[in-house]
């Protein structure tokens, strides 16, 4: 059997699945019952020292659903823990002492303020949690007052921010970082440099749900009116490994430790992550919306896969992926592939046609009986034919191999030119000719 034990940043926990910082770590409550279905760990919802912490009594969500009514979006407008302080501490305490062997992750926020820091750190060490995760990424609410994204989007408030904390406690200290920026490598260096243990990402995505088009407010709408919100789901996961692999494969933050976040609903999704970097993952959404036994599904996912594959331990499949994650000038522009349909699989539905004709390269031609072929000689293997089916593995894409003439072309394929750097094509390689 797989060994999913993890070893995060010296914290312990029986599997790498841990529930993120939100409303479903916001009390004892639910952090029993989510031990007691098999969760790793939890990320406690985050902790502050504003006793005027008041969250809105109408919708706090906005969804956006896919064609059956499947969630594919969510979107929330909720602060932080309006819970009093002493009372998350004392139940985490309590937790933490019944669970020994789960990740006990406490969320902070306050203040931009060293005193600040230092005076919530001794008590949340006195918890006996694992860790403290700096939340620099909320977008909303509490980035008015100047904490949340407020901070994650200035680097030197990062750093500065990291080492008051790593010079006040023992805990390992993880940064959770915004997406609300344009290079998440910035951010993540600077936790680098003030300490940091590990980073978590990705937080929501700053957002607008929709428009009531009735009395035209934002969604969710409170008495007519709506605000920006965090983002989150499994719509956002493109954009959270994206992310997790920037700073993979950064040289300025390789072997920087990552707990990724970002729309993990399938044990797939996790091991996805992993293979980027990550060494844990967070989950929220799947959580909310299928409830906290969604874990099993996950764990034992995981674990078949791995034993199918033959990976033994986590540390087999952890940053796999990173070293073929390049930039596009280093693309191998003399691979050819072309789109080939399993007729046996065909249930002429005419999207692939439709698709290509109309917006692509009219490589799909029709005939008698509705018989849909690939016009190779047209053919430049965009993928979109096998995006739109509706029939999975009913179209593929199949490579040529070297000394194959490329119908289009007319020319034989070869590996000759690696990528854009060096191809002939490229105006920098004739002019340095």
């Amino acid at each position: 059997m797989a060994d999913l034990r993890t070893d995060f940043v010296g914290i312990k926990s029986p599997n790498p699945f841990w529930l993120a910082s939100a409303p479903p770590t916001d009390k004892e409550y639910n952090v029993r019952r989510a031990f007691e279905a098999g969760w790793g760990g939890v990320v406690w919802k985050t902790l502050g020292l504003d006793p005027h912490v008041v969250n809105v009594n109408g919708p706090r969500y906005g969804a956006i659903w896919g064609p059956d009514r499947r969630l594919i979006g969510l979107n929330n407008i909720e602060l932080i823990t309006d819970r009093p302080l002493e009372v998350n501490l004392r139940e985490i305490k309590a937790v933490k002492r019944d669970y020994p062997d789960r990740a006990m992750i406490v969320s902070l926020m306050v203040p931009c303020e060293e005193e600040c820091w230092k005076g919530i750190l001794p008590l949340v060490e006195e918890t006996g949690a694992d860790g403290i995760e700096l939340n620099f990424g909320c977008p909303h609410g509490m980035s008015e007052r100047g904490m949340g994204s407020a901070v994650g989007q200035v680097p030197e408030y990062i750093e500065m921010v990291t080492r008051w904390c790593k010079q006040a406690t023992r805990m390992p200290v993880i940064v959770k970082l915004t997406p609300n920026i344009t290079d998440i490598r910035r951010p993540a260096r600077a936790a680098k440099a003030g300490g940091a243990d590990a980073v978590s990402l990705i937080n929501t995505i700053n957002s607008i749900m929709g428009v009531n088009l009735d009395d035209f407010s934002p969604e969710p709408s409170i008495d007519g009116k709506g605000s920006h919100g965090g983002y989150c789901g499994p719509a956002v996961k493109p954009i959270a490994l994206n992310m997790v692999s920037e700073i993979a494969r950064d040289p300025e933050t390789a072997g920087l430790p990552i707990s990724g976040i970002g729309g993990i609903t399938t044990w797939r999704d996790a091991a996805e992550f992993m293979a980027l970097g990550a060494g844990s993952v967070q989950v929220c959404t799947a959580a909310m919306t299928y409830g906290f036994r969604v874990v099993q599904e996950m764990i034992s996912g995981l674990s078949g896969w791995m034993d199918e594959k033959g990976h033994r331990t986590l540390s087999d499949i952890v940053g796999r992926a990173v070293p073929n994650v390049t930039d596009w000038n280093q693309l191998n522009l003399n691979y050819v592939a072309k789109a080939k349909i399993n007729q046996d699989l065909c249930i002429k539905c005419g999207r692939c046609y439709a698709a290509c004709e109309d917006t692509s390269h009219q490589a799909i031609a029709m005939k008698d009986g509705r018989v849909f072929e690939v016009i190779d000689e047209e053919c430049v293997a965009c993928n979109l034919c096998v995006n739109v089916c509706p029939v999975e593995g009913c179209i593929d894409m199949v490579p040529l191999a070297p000394g194959e003439v490329d119908p289009r072309t007319g020319k034989v394929v070869s590996g000759e030119y690696a990528n854009w750097t060096t191809h002939p094509n490229n105006p920098a390689a004739k002019a340095a000719e």
